[in-house]
């Protein structure tokens, strides 16, 4: 959420304070400037590069008339007394001007210019009289010279907006007249200096927007007179010290943007004199303090922090306000009557917060407010009638409640609203008539409810609306004709409804449609004809309806376009090379139509193509060598067609495929060595063509092989590679309807994950290897062989007591039984006589950790982790190792004694126990389904009577919000690093809504839930309020989450 522009106060100070300096000038002549003076001055000028200004500055006039200059009489002569440039054009460097033969200056005013290098030490030499310096808005670097501490006289002092370096030097504090200090957006670091608080006679301290640490000095409670304090934008922690409460001439209070940790002191109620106060994005804690008595206050921002408890009912009291913001914390209750006093609050966000309750009535007498942000809440109950009193409304936000009703008539009263964001609730009902009435409406947000009904005519009167979202809700009939109006539409998002007939041909008429998402729903006839020639297009979906009509002729050239989802229509005719311009594609299905033709070789050109999938249609022909151009590609799908040929050797340089897809065709030849480099393939399907010759070697580098290995219906023959054991993660093995021959391998048994082995109809023989661990055996996986046997009961028959291949020698056999059964006797009694020795000792500890391993259970854990391991790495998870919180929960930096760091998700117990168990068991669902390099991997989950926490991989940089608002590390993420980033981020979305099965949707991709490892790759994390789609789902968005912002799920 954007802050509004801070108070200009201090800096209105020094464009002012200038004009003090008031210097009579009588005639000059006769009253000569010492010549060491106007030495200096000229000296300066030709050092400088740039000085439009000072052209008045020559030997021909006399000094004291020079632009900028004022001097005063001193005994028989005069003297220059003031250098006041602000705005100038001056382009030199400062330390070339010769204070020191300036003994008689005493105003300084060189802001706004283009001054390079440090200031000088020889500024010390105006001790005696120098009262006024603002060098602010330059380009000055350095440290600050601690000679400055000598300029005892100064009252004003701006170093603001330039590029000193290093500490405050401790000397300012000497300079006890001062009545301004602002050393404001510079790159100053250390601690603050306690000395700062000798300056008694401050009214202004600005040194926001540095990287100063440590803490606030308690000595800044001697600043009685302090009117403004400005320290956002560092990284100052600690508490807020109490002695701030002794400011009671404070007006203007800034400390947001630090790391300032504790409760809000209760003394900050003596500050009645207060008019803002910015507290946010720190890590405040506790409860807000009753802050009635701050009767003068305007602005309060606590946002961003750790509160907690409610909202106090005295905040009524503060009926001066105009801007409140207490979003993303941890509040809880409900939001009391009281707020409907605040008359004149013009903006009023509690976002992202646990509170519930319903909203109050009294909302309505807020008639003042242009902004009403409740979203990411647990608000109950219905949208009171008087909203509709709100009418100077221009943004109204409840998203991601649990609203219900419907949405009442009065919000048609809302004229001025150009954003109503009611998304992600449990609103029912049609969509009121009267909504047509606001015709200033930008971004209509409806999705994600139970809304019923037809769209509303009314919604033609809507012109000027850009985005319109109604997916996911049970909308049904046919559009309005009128809807042809909104010829201004940028993004439409329709998908999820039951709405039926033909679609208006001019939705693109106003060539400004970038998004245009109608999947899942009854839509038939051709797809709207201005979609041919709609040129900005970036994402089209309009999957599982029955579109008709020629794939070659309804659609165009798109060279913007990202993802096109044209899946499970009536669309015939073949695919155009036109597809090959849209060059920014990442993302093409055109499954499930009735495509004919070859599949285009200029595809090729789509080098951004991340995802392809033309199964189920008619497609004939090769498969075009030049996909193996298509690098990034990571799903490949052209299942359930006709192609013919062979399995090109080019597919081996799609090293990023993690889904190859090309079975039920009539593909021919041998599998191609070259495959087995597509080492990070997860899903591999060869199965139903007509491929011949032995299943190679090369397929056991698939090491990464986890969902499925699909080879069956072929005429695949030859023993089985050994290779294959390898596949160490692969669930799933079907080898049948072909005529492998020998035995299975033994190295199978290594196969630790295989869950399903389906060998039927081949011509194998012997044992089937021991250690296994299939599931859900059926007799069908092991039918129709030479000879296959094992220790399955009831599925295969037992083998013989000689083992094929192993035919041996009766009497070697009996020799080895007299040899072994004696030596085998002498160790077992050895073994036992152990155990009965160390029985006793080990008894006890057998009983306690047979407790505690009762207590927990662990699901997809990886061994080498253990409950003890993580309780011990954070001291029984002690406040210090923590390094994040949220709404619900903690997150822990654990260092385990294998070395390994992690990142443990510890639930807050809440009295909601049942929902914070039902939200774990949904996240472990969801993670458990996940295999994706830019998703935060999950190790595994613990439930104990008192801890619940997952486990997941420690990312070394923390958020993508934390790491945006520290200074050094927002410069170091160039450009092509966050272009990166993003890319990352849409890998793993495009992944959890493509490739999962079924699609997940996560529902809050804000900055805060996007991790950052040691590298700078970006990892998506916070699967808590994701959702799993139905498995026909076509939506590529649930929108929710961060106040501002739309998760980029299309």
């Amino acid at each position: 959420m954007a802050k509004p522009c801070r108070s200009s106060s201090a800096a209105l100070l020094f464009l002012l304070l200038p004009c003090i300096v008031s210097v009579q000038q009588a005639d000059c002549a006769g009253e000569p400037l010492p010549s060491s003076q106007v030495l200096a001055l000229l000296s300066w000028k030709s050092s400088l590069s740039s000085s439009p200004e000072l052209r008045s500055w020559n030997n021909r006039t006399h000094p004291c008339s020079w632009a900028g200059i004022t001097c005063v009489r001193v005994r028989q002569s005069r003297a220059v007394a003031g250098i006041v440039l602000p705005g100038a054009g001056i382009d030199g460097r400062l330390d070339r001007l010769n204070f020191s033969a300036l003994p008689f200056l005493d105003t300084v005013d060189l802001s706004n210019n283009s001054l390079r290098g440090p200031v000088p030490a020889s500024i010390a030499s105006l001790s005696s009289r120098l009262s006024y310096l603002d060098v602010s808005r330059n380009w000055l670097s350095g440290e600050i010279p601690s000679e400055v501490g000598n300029l005892r006289r100064l009252t004003q002092l701006g170093l603001l907006y330039n590029n000193f370096t290093g500490r405050i030097p401790a000397s300012i504090g000497n300079l006890t007249m001062l009545t301004v200090l602002s050393f404001h957006q510079n790159m100053l670091s250390g601690d603050i200096p306690r000395e700062l608080g000798q300056l008694v006679r401050l009214q202004a301290l600005q040194l926001s927007k540095n990287t100063l640490t440590g803490s606030i000095p308690a000595s800044f409670g001697n600043l009685t007179q302090v009117q403004i304090l400005h320290m956002y934008g560092n990284q100052l922690s600690g508490p807020m010290p109490p002695e701030l409460g002794s400011l009671r001439n404070l007006e203007d209070l800034e400390l947001a943007g630090n790391q300032l940790n504790g409760n809000i002191p209760a003394s900050l109620a003596n500050l009645t004199m207060l008019n803002i106060a910015y507290l946010y994005t720190n890590n405040l804690t506790g409860r807000i303090q009753e802050i009635g008595a701050l009767s003068n206050l305007a602005v309060l921002d606590l946002s961003e922090n750790l509160l907690s408890g409610s909202i106090p009912p005295s905040l009524g009291e503060l009926t001066g306000l105009q801007y409140l913001a207490f979003d993303t914390n941890i509040l809880e209750g409900s939001i009391p009557q009281s707020i409907g006093n605040l008359t004149g609050l013009n903006t009023l966000i509690l976002s992202s917060n646990r509170i519930a309750g319903s909203i109050p009535s009294t909302i309505g007498s807020l008639t003042g407010l242009n902004t009403l942000v409740l979203s990411v809440n647990k608000i109950a109950g219905s949208i009171p009638s008087t909203i509709g009193n709100l009418t100077k409304l221009n943004c109204l936000s409840l998203y991601t409640n649990r609203i219900v009703g419907s949405i009442p008539q009065s919000i048609g009263n809302l004229d001025q609203l150009n954003i109503l964001e009611l998304y992600d609730n449990q609103i029912a009902g049609a969509i009121p008539s009267e909504m047509g009435n606001l015709i200033n409406i930008l971004a209509l947000y409806l999705d994600g409810n139970t809304i019923s009904g037809s769209i509303p005519a009314a919604f033609g009167n809507l012109t000027n609306m850009r985005n319109l979202t109604l997916f996911d809700n049970q909308l049904s009939g046919t559009l309005p004709r009128e809807f042809a109006n909104l010829t201004g539409m940028v993004r439409f998002n329709l998908g999820n409804n039951s709405v039926s007939g033909s679609f208006p041909s001019d939705v693109c008429k106003g060539g400004r449609l970038q998004m245009f998402v109608v999947g899942m729903n009854n839509l038939t006839g051709p797809v709207p004809a201005s979609l041919r020639t709609c040129n900005s297009l970036t994402h089209i979906d309009i999957s599982f309806n029955e579109f008709t009509g020629d794939i070659s002729q309804q659609f165009g050239v798109y060279p913007h376009l990202i993802k096109a989802n044209l899946r499970s229509n009536k669309l015939h005719g073949e695919l155009t090379a036109n597809w090959a311009a849209s060059t920014t594609m990442i993302m093409f299905n055109a499954g499930e139509n009735m495509i004919t033709g070859r599949i285009p070789p200029e595809l090729s050109k789509l080098t951004n193509l991340e995802s392809l999938k033309l199964y189920s249609n008619f497609l004939t022909g090769d498969i075009p060598p030049e996909i193996g151009k298509l690098t990034k590609l990571y799903t490949l799908h052209l299942g359930n067609n006709q192609l013919l040929g062979p399995l090109p050797s080019h597919l081996g340089q799609l090293r990023n495929l993690q889904l190859l897809h090309v079975g039920l065709n009539k593909l021919s030849g041998q599998i191609p060595e070259e495959l087995g480099r597509c080492n990070k393939l997860l899903s591999l399907y060869l199965n139903n063509n007509r491929l011949t010759g032995n299943l190679p070697g090369a397929i056991g580098n698939l090491v990464n092989l986890q969902i499925i290995l699909d080879v069956s219906s072929n005429n695949l023959s030859g023993r089985l590679p050994q290779q294959i054991g390898n596949l160490a993660m692969l669930e799933s093995l079907n080898l049948s309807h072909n005529q492998f021959e020998g035995g299975i391998p033994p190295i199978f048994s290594s196969m630790v994950s295989l869950r399903r082995l389906d060998v039927s109809y081949n011509n194998l023989e012997g044992p089937l290897p021991t250690g296994l661990h299939l599931q859900n055996v059926s007799v069908d996986w092991f039918i129709h062989n030479k000879g296959l046997c094992g220790n399955l009961t009831g599925f295969l028959p037992l083998c013989p007591a000689t083992p094929y291949h192993q035919k041996g020698n009766k009497k070697s056999h009996s020799l080895m039984i007299a040899v072994l059964v004696p030596v085998g006797a002498v160790i077992g009694l050895t073994i036992v006589a152990s155990i009965m020795f160390s029985y006793k000792k080990e008894k006890q500890q057998e009983r306690v950790t047979t407790q505690i391993r009762e207590v927990f259970s662990v699901w997809n854990f990886d061994g080498r982790l253990a409950f003890e391991d993580i309780v011990r790495a954070t001291e029984n998870f002690s406040d210090k190792y923590i390094i994040g919180m949220g709404g619900y929960g903690s997150v822990y930096k654990a260092h385990l004694q294998d070395g390994h760091q992690v990142a443990v998700k510890k639930l807050h117990p809440t009295e909601e126990e049942i929902d914070n168990e039902r939200r774990l068991h949904d996240e472990i669902k969801i993670l458990v389904k996940i295999r994706q390099r830019s998703i935060v991997k999950l190790y595994g989950f613990c439930s104990h009577p008192h801890y619940k926490f997952l486990v997941y991989d420690y990312m070394e940089r923390g958020s993508l919000c934390a790491a945006l608002k520290h200074e050094d590390l927002a410069k170091e993420m160039d450009w092509k690093i966050r272009v990166a980033l993003v890319k990352d981020v849409a890998h793993a979305l495009s992944y959890l809504h493509h490739d999962c099965s079924p699609p997940i949707i996560h529902r809050d991709i804000a900055s805060n839930n996007i991790l950052l490892d040691r590298n700078l790759k970006a990892h998506v994390s916070d699967f808590g309020t994701a959702r799993i789609l139905k498995p026909d789902s076509s939506n590529w968005s649930a929108l929710a989450g961060t106040y501002g912002y739309i998760a980029p799920g299309m």
